[in-house]
Formats: structure tokens, C-alpha cells, sequence
């Protein structure tokens, strides 16, 4: 029987674990536990997948700056083995993952969860550096370093070591793979990081003006429109006008007007010099000739529109003389000139002669008064024609400024046109290329329902099937180290003795568990049995 046991290994085997049942229940127990836990205790992560296509690359066979919308000229490659290691590194690269967490930041996203050690190095470390570590260097002659945060760095290497990506073998397609827990911001992140790989792999690779310059010279012109506006409208304030030419115009045809003008007034004060030079003359003479001698070579008429107008006192004091001068000649004939009719008569010519001498004194005083007046308006006519004259000169000196300045406003037009209609052109050969990079999006990320980690329905299997091989292990490796004597053969193989007698050989059959199935006592008293 002993030998039959010896050379029967599965019953030795059963033999073992029936014999160290207990202690296999309780580990088989234990691990069953723990595979059900598992999927409770384990952090979730979501697998979150993307794909980039590489289509056949473009090659411009004409220079950028004579590039049409021919599409004869370009020729077409297919990509290559390294074209797709070059577009999995651009993915890959930490300058872009940390580009992409850069613009998540400044959404508000990946907001920072401080743990014990942030608040720790929020109320020690940095008051510490502040206040006692920076001065202390400070004074010692040496450079405080900048704080640094150092919490973008860490985001990107924790990214990269979560982001994988995967060029498929045989194809032009890059599988883009990345575990998060949060499946939202997984997939913003991703589609982020999509994006921003499409606008920097452009920037490198396209030889084309990018968007970017267009918009900064866009913005340059308008600086230096709105500079030179402003200059302008200074010049135009400080000249105290709005059009220049017109008032250049103008101000000629004043000064037209002005010197036209003044050479009358010029004319009419040398003509009126001469008339009151002789008549000055001529009154002098007069007034030293005799009582009855009468004469004056003027009428003091005048001539408007042909129509003459003649001075009715002055001539009415001449034909009053004249008659007096005559009765007086005609009497001398009669009366003796010291009679008292002579006299009278003499006194009467001379009273007449006096007042008549003197109305034509008034009238060269008019004269005189009148040339005073013409002086005078020349010279305002000649002041007011220096001031066009200057103003011309001030408005010639600004036009002159002005025309730079048009010049100026005017290239600046032309230059803004000319890089507008080269990026309508660009942007319409996008369109008909459908778009400007040969590597596409084959599919955008979508956010997963299901964690891809941890999966109970294979965790529970394989840790029930682990936790039943641990504890057959353990149940052997007991009979393995176990020296004690569990049958009659043993004594007789190992010591050499007979056996005389067998106490309790026959074990009492076992009473059935009282608890319902699959209760916790029911598990209790099937594992301590």
C-alpha cells in the first residue's frame, strides 16, 4: 500500500492538499479577495487613440515669389520610411507637447491639485528662499536665482511618458495612443496636440510666406499708416488748413485781384499828386494877382460814365465874381473909383474873390485828404499782398511736406497690396491643393465610455485562476517542509519501525455547513474546516 502511494503521484499529490486543505482555502481565500478588489483599488485610465495620415509630399517646381495656381508644376513623392520617423518625432517632441500645455494652462485646464508637499513648499520653501536664502547670497555677492516653476516640465515629461506613438508597419499612418484619467481632457489634449502639430509641421516644412507674416506686416502697415496719418493731420493743423493747393489757388487769385487793385489806387494817387501840384500852384498865383483880375484853369468838374459832374458853389462863386468884376469895369467908366459906389463894389469883388479863392483852397484840402486816404489804402492793399505772398510760402513749404508724406502713404498702399494679393493667391492654392500639408488627420480622438484599465471581466478570472495556483503552491510547499508523520508507511520507510497500532485511523465523517451558501459565516466555517 505504502509502495503503491509512493508510485501513485497524483494521490500523493491530492494526499498533500487534503492533507493542508485549510491552509489552501484561506489563501485561495485571501487572493480571491484581492482579484475582487482590484478593479475597486486601482486608479482608472482611459485610452484615448488618434491617427495621422502622410500623404505624398508636394515639390514646387517654380520659385515662391512666381508660384501660381498651376498645378503642372509641382511634382509629387511618396513618402518614405524616413518622412514617417521625421513626422513621428515632430509628434513625439517635447517642444510640442509643452507648446500645447502652454495654451491648455491659459484656458484653465490642468489645473494644479496641491498635495502636502506643494503646501509644505508654499509655506517653508519659498518664505525660506524669499526671505532668508536670497538675501543671505545677496549679500554674499552672489546671484539669486529666479524662482522657477517647474510644474510645466513635469506635466510634459509625465504627457510623454503616457503619449506613444506608433508609425504602423507598412502603411503611412501614425497611431497616436494616450492614457489619461480624466477622458475629457484627454481628448482636448489630444486634439490639441493634433492641431498644433498640423500648424508647427507647416511652419517647417512649407516654403511659403506663412499666415503669421502676413498678419505682422498687416499690423506694420497700420502702424505706419496711422504714423504717418497723424503726421499729416499735424502738418495740416499746424498750417491751419485743409487743402493746400486750393488755398494756393485762392490765395493767388486774391493776389491777382490785390495787384490789379493797387496799381489803380498807384495810378489814380500819382494822377491826384499832379492835379493838387498844379492847383497849388495855380492858387498861389492867383492870390498874388490883382482884385479884378480873374482867372483859375479849373473847373473842378468831373467825369463818371461820361456824364460830367461839375461843382455848383465854385461855379456860382465864379459867375458871381465874373459879374461883380464886369459891373465893376463897366462902373469905372461912370463913377469916380473913390466914390462910395466903387468902394462898395470894390469890397464886394474882394469878398467874393476871398471866399472864392478859399472854397478852391477847401477843395485841394479834399484833395489832399483824398491822396492821404489812397496812400493809405495802398499800403494796406501792399501789406495785405505780403501776407498772401507769405502764406504762399508757408502753404508751398507744407505742400512740399505734405507731397513726402503722400508718397510715403501711397508705397506703403501699394506694398500692403501687393502681400495682400500674394496671400489671397496663397490661400486660394490651399484651397484648390486642399491645404498646404501633406499630412492629415485620418481620424480625431473621441472620448472613450469605457476605462481601457482596469478591466474587471479579465482581472477577477485570471486573479481567481492566480489565487488557486498560489494556494495549491502554498499547500505544497507545507507538505514539501513539513517533517511530521501523517501515515503508518512513513514511520516504517523513514524510521525502520514496525507498526504495532493505529489510534483514531478512522476520522468522524464531517457535519455539513449550517449557513446559507455563499454567506460570509457559510465562507468562515468552509475555510476553517
Amino acid at each position: 500500500m505504502d509502495a503503491l502511494r509512493h508510485e501513485n503521484s497524483p494521490h500523493a499529490f491530492f494526499s498533500a492538499l487534503f492533507a493542508n486543505r485549510r491552509l489552501v482555502k484561506r489563501v485561495f481565500l485571501a487572493f480571491a479577495a484581492l482579484a475582487l478588489l482590484l478593479p475597486l483599488l486601482l486608479g482608472r485610465s482611459y485610452e484615448i487613440g488618434a491617427e495621422v495620415m502622410v500623404q505624398s509630399k508636394k515639390v514646387a517646381q517654380t520659385e515662391p515669389n512666381s508660384a501660381t495656381l498651376q498645378q503642372e508644376t509641382d511634382k509629387f513623392l511618396p513618402p518614405t520610411l524616413a518622412d514617417m520617423e521625421t513626422e513621428s518625432s515632430i509628434l513625439r517632441s517635447p517642444e510640442l507637447v509643452r507648446a500645447t500645455l502652454e495654451s491648455l494652462i491659459r484656458e484653465g485646464h490642468f489645473a494644479e491639485d496641491k498635495g502636502l508637499a506643494g503646501r509644505l513648499r508654499d509655506y517653508l520653501a519659498v518664505p525660506l528662499r524669499e526671505h532668508v536664502l536670497d538675501p543671505l547670497r545677496t549679500a554674499l555677492g552672489l546671484a539669486a536665482e529666479a524662482p522657477r516653476d517647474n510644474r510645466l516640465d513635469e506635466l510634459t515629461l509625465a504627457i510623454l511618458e503616457d503619449l506613444e506613438i506608433i508609425p504602423l508597419p507598412g502603411s503611412n499612418v501614425i497611431a497616436v495612443h494616450y492614457r489619461s484619467g480624466d477622458p475629457a481632457l484627454g481628448t482636448l489634449f489630444v486634439n490639441r496636440l493634433l492641431d498644433t502639430y498640423l500648424v508647427r509641421r507647416h511652419a517647417l516644412h512649407s516654403n511659403e510666406l506663412p499666415e503669421a507674416f502676413y498678419e505682422q506686416k498687416k499690423t506694420q502697415y497700420q502702424d505706419q499708416l496711422n504714423g504717418l496719418e497723424a503726421q499729416r493731420l499735424a502738418l495740416l493743423e499746424r498750417i491751419r488748413a485743409a487743402n493746400p493747393e486750393e488755398e494756393i489757388t485762392f490765395r493767388l487769385n486774391a493776389i491777382n485781384q490785390e495787384e490789379q487793385a493797387l496799381n489803380q489806387y498807384r495810378d489814380r494817387l500819382l494822377e491826384n499828386q499832379r492835379w493838387v501840384d498844379y492847383l497849388q500852384g495855380n492858387l498861389a498865383v492867383a492870390r498874388k494877382a490883382r482884385l479884378t483880375d480873374y482867372g483859375f484853369p479849373y473847373t473842378f468838374a468831373n467825369t463818371l460814365d461820361n456824364a460830367a459832374f461839375e461843382d455848383r458853389e465854385i461855379r456860382q462863386l465864379g459867375d458871381r465874381l465874373i459879374e461883380q468884376i464886369g459891373r465893376y469895369g463897366a462902373e469905372t467908366d461912370i463913377y469916380n473909383p473913390n466914390s462910395e459906389p466903387m468902394k462898395n463894389l470894390h469890397a464886394q469883388i474882394s469878398r467874393t474873390r476871398q471866399q472864392f479863392l478859399q472854397v478852391i483852397g477847401n477843395r485841394i484840402s479834399e484833395r489832399r485828404k483824398e491822396l492821404e486816404i489812397i496812400s493809405g489804402v495802398i499800403a494796406q492793399k501792399t501789406t495785405r499782398i505780403e501776407e498772401y505772398q507769405a502764406r504762399i510760402r508757408e502753404l508751398q513749404d507744407a505742400q512740399s511736406g505734405l507731397r513726402q508724406l503722400n508718397t510715403e502713404i501711397e508705397a506703403l498702399h501699394q506694398a500692403f497690396f501687393t502681400y495682400t494679393q500674394r496671400y489671397e493667391e496663397s490661400r486660394s492654392r490651399a484651397l484648390l491643393d486642399g491645404g498646404l500639408s501633406n499630412a492629415k488627420v485620418l481620424s480625431r480622438p473621441f472620448e472613450p465610455s469605457e476605462a481601457s484599465f482596469p478591466r474587471p471581466l479579465q482581472i477577477i478570472p485570471l486573479g481567481l485562476l492566480t489565487a488557486l495556483l498560489l494556494a495549491v503552491a502554498a499547500g505544497c510547499l507545507r507538505e514539501f517542509f513539513d517533517r511530521r508523520f501523517k501515515y503508518p508507511g512513513q514511520l516504517q520507510s523513514q524510521l525502520g519501525l514496525p507498526v504495532l497500532m493505529t489510534l483514531n485511523a478512522e476520522q468522524p465523517a464531517a457535519l455539513p455547513n449550517p449557513h446559507k451558501p455563499g454567506s460570509l459565516p457559510w465562507i468562515r466555517h468552509w475555510a476553517s474546516d
